[in-house]
């Protein structure tokens, strides 16, 4: 294990902050709240699988030289865990559904009426013969 508070405790509390935002992540990714959509849900869950695989890596495999440190890695787990709980409150805003109640039958205020003539298609339109004009007769 490579965690070491007394001798590197940046490099430790780095690998203890990864796990721990990678868990929270694939927690929030893989609880159906109802909040999130199946795509923020699912980029929860692959953020922090790898996060949390980053973690473990530098924290048990990992066996020195050089390593990333990502200060930018904090920002996005803040931000993914901020926009859920803002979905979860405005989900919380939204009234509640109301069930079902069918509408009861009332008797009808006119009798019935006949039953619809079936569909015939109209007679095609005969085109009207054109009118031809006499010479000389125009008005004017």
């Amino acid at each position: 294990m490579n965690l070491d508070f007394s001798a590197e405790p940046l490099f430790s509390w780095y690998v203890v902050l990864l796990c721990i935002s990678g868990v929270a992540m694939v927690a929030i990714g893989a609880v159906n709240f109802g909040a999130l959509s199946i795509g923020w849900r699912i980029f929860n869950a692959v953020a922090g699988v790898g996060f949390l695989g980053y973690g473990v890596y530098l924290g048990f495999i990992f066996e020195g030289g050089e390593y990333l440190l990502f200060f930018k890695a904090f920002i996005l787990p803040g931000v993914l865990i901020f926009n859920f709980v803002r979905s979860l409150a405005s989900r919380g805003n939204t009234p509640a559904p109301q069930p079902f109640q069918p509408a009861q039958a009332q008797a009808p205020a006119q009798p019935a009426a006949a039953p619809a003539q079936p569909f015939q298609p109209a007679e095609p339109v005969q085109p009207a013969p054109a009118q031809q004009s006499v010479p000389g007769n125009q008005a004017g």
